[in-house]
């Protein structure tokens, strides 16, 4: 009993934001199939943070998919006085976000995407860039989440 309690506990603290639904159509012989694509942010504000790509006819039970993936591909970010340890590049595809510490107070200056994956992972101030023309949210949310990977603390 105890543990399910802890368990409930611990899915309440995570915040999750949708960033992106996107609405697919696959044209076959009988007609048009609908489906919908969510891009999806979870974290617990404490430094884990994670992101998934739910697909389904329904944008609720996309959002939910997108959810759980989000909850189950979660990485650790380092976070140094509210700000991430240094500067670093993150690419994917055709897409660069350069993301930069700031100081107290700055606040989380970024892109829509970008904006709910650092909230969601805790980070407080913070500068940010995409340095392409490219604005995909999908290839903008991946280049983030490698440059993330990238970080590492002295």
């Amino acid at each position: 009993m105890s543990q399910q309690e802890v368990l409930s506990s611990e899915e309440e603290s995570f915040l999750e934001k949708v960033i992106f639904i996107n609405r697919v159509t696959k044209v076959t012989k009988g007609g048009k199939n609908l489906n919908f694509s969510a891009l999806v942010v979870a974290g617990d504000s404490k430094g884990r943070v994670g992101f998934g790509l739910g697909k389904a006819p329904e944008v609720a039970e996309a959002i939910r998919k997108g959810i759980k993936l989000a909850k189950k591909n979660l990485m650790k970010v380092p976070i140094e006085n509210t700000t991430i340890p240094h500067e670093i590049t993150g690419e994917f595809s055709a897409v660069k976000v350069l993301l930069k510490p700031a100081s107290l107070g700055t606040g989380v200056i970024a892109c829509q995407a970008v904006r709910a994956i650092c909230e969601a992972a805790g980070v407080k101030n913070i500068l940010t860039k995409v340095l392409t023309k490219s604005t995909n949210p999908i290839n903008v949310v991946k280049a983030t989440f490698e440059g993330f990977k990238k970080l590492k603390t002295d």
